[in-house]
């Protein structure tokens, strides 16, 4: 199965939810929010989404500064 993450194609090898994607890219989890096919994504969902073939995910990280 195929994905696309930050318009770049991503396999992935096994049925996995959205939580378990960006856990194997080693994401910082508390620092992103996440658009699946076009729709900004809570938290607390991502471990209820399954992946499906060809979805769209933008992964967005929070830089701070000052």
């Amino acid at each position: 199965m195929e994905v696309v993450l930050n318009g770049r194609s991503a396999n992935v090898d096994q049925e996995m939810n959205l939580w378990e994607f960006l856990l194997s890219k080693e994401l910082d989890l508390e620092t992103i929010i996440v658009e699946h096919n076009e729709v900004i994504v809570k938290k607390q969902e991502w471990k209820n989404i399954i992946l499906q073939n060809q979805d769209r995910l933008e992964v967005l990280k929070f830089v701070g500064g000052g």
